[in-house]
């Protein structure tokens, strides 16, 4: 029996005791982007928070695409969200090749090189990917000024979130400035 066979299975027992009730609208509190590893598909305990209060958007790296963007932009102007968190982990499997070791392994093992080159958002420092995120989430102009961004760093190790300080002045209530027309908060400086 395949592993989606045997999911299938155990969707049925779980559909028997499964609650009407979540099928409402969900409601959460806080957006998380979070790479895809499962090392890191139990936020409720790693981050001490209910299923319900989490938003979460997975994607390798974890990266801050256009499309994940769009989600935050979602998550914090529709569902209701009022805090994005950035977690980025240790040992991630992204910072093991580059965009272009990968493109040229692909097209020279699959005989294609039609697709390359791809963007794979791949990095090497965790640290500094995060507070790439956080910049770039903080100078999308839809993402409301006053949503607290911050981005941690898990340990897989350890188990321990280690915050991450954004690049740039932070403004009095500790949130990176950004040149919004629409924010009384200074214009950020790059250091």
């Amino acid at each position: 029996m395949s592993i989606i066979d045997k999911a299938m299975d155990a969707n049925r027992t779980y559909a028997r005791n499964y609650d009407p009730t979540m099928g409402k609208r969900p409601r959460p509190k806080i957006a998380v982007v979070t790479c895809m590893d499962p090392r890191l598909s139990d936020l409720p305990a790693i981050l001490g928070l209910p299923h319900a209060d989490i938003d979460v958007i997975r994607t390798g790296g974890p990266a801050v695409t256009d499309d994940v963007l769009g989600e935050l932009v979602v998550s914090t102007r529709v569902l209701g969200t009022t805090e994005i968190l950035l977690l980025n982990h240790t040992g991630c499997g992204f910072t093991t090749f580059t965009d272009a070791e990968l493109n040229a392994t692909l097209s020279a093992s699959t005989g294609d090189g039609s697709p390359a080159p791809m963007r794979f958002y791949s990095y090497s420092d965790p640290e500094q990917n995060t507070q790439e995120q956080i910049k770039k989430v903080r100078s999308h102009p839809w993402i409301a000024p006053d949503v607290p961004v911050r981005g941690f760093v898990f340990d897989v190790e350890t188990g321990r979130l280690r915050e991450v300080k954004p690049v740039g002045r932070p403004s009095p209530d500790g949130m990176l400035a950004r040149k919004n027309p629409t924010s009384v908060a200074p214009e950020s400086q790059a250091p």
